[in-house]
């Protein structure tokens, strides 16, 4: 990055309740119960981007639209900014 902040306005936004066991479909889960976990929390998920070596950015302060009472989102950079991975092992947000 150079020393420069990076513009995060980009970046995938990547709410807890996708991964969320406890949601259903309807109430914003995004992924197979089988693949999914137990309330995880924005730091969670900024550790296992972390563990991968991928950028990421907690917002603390955003919550998410179709349930205003969850509090955060992590916004991840899963692409350079010329277009290649940064962790070749994860090819999509649905990796």
């Amino acid at each position: 990055m150079n020393g420069e902040v990076p513009n995060i306005k980009k970046w995938v936004v990547f709410y807890p309740v996708y991964i969320n066991s406890k949601k259903t479909v309807a109430e914003g889960r995004r992924i197979s119960l089988a693949k999914a976990c137990e309330n995880p929390t924005c730091v969670e998920i900024a550790d296992c981007c972390n563990h991968l070596k991928v950028p990421n950015a907690i917002e603390i302060d955003k919550a998410y639209p179709r349930d205003f009472m969850q509090r955060g989102r992590v916004r991840v950079q899963l692409k350079k900014e010329d277009g290649t991975l940064w962790n070749p092992a994860i090819s999509s947000s649905n990796s």
